[in-house]
């Protein structure tokens, strides 16, 4: 079952409905794709299962930084969310040290 790692997107089940009102159901996958994103506060490539919906929304919002940090962690998967605290644990670091500069 393909399912995007930062959105949740999955697959949908959906009737077909023909014109003499005949439902068959069908399945709807979300176009999923392996992706490797550039992360700018960890200064490394990330791989990702992701939708290309979701792509498309990374580079509206401005990147794939501010696009995980603004997720609600119950869309996103183990994976993703291991990165997002990883990039806040750096975000708070960058923080302290530029406190102390």
């Amino acid at each position: 079952m393909a399912r995007c790692e930062l959105t949740g997107k999955m697959p949908q089940v959906k009737n077909l409905v023909s014109h003499s009102n005949i439902k068959t159901k069908s399945v709807a996958n979300p176009n999923v794709q392996q992706k490797r994103i550039f992360s700018r506060a960890l200064n490394q490539l990330v791989s990702l299962k992701m939708a290309t919906s979701t792509i498309r929304s990374l580079e509206h919002q401005g990147g794939f930084d501010t696009f995980i940090l603004n997720q609600p962690d119950e869309k996103l998967s183990k994976r993703a969310l291991e990165i997002k605290t990883r990039i806040l644990r750096r975000l708070r670091r960058k923080k302290k040290d530029g406190a102390k500069a």
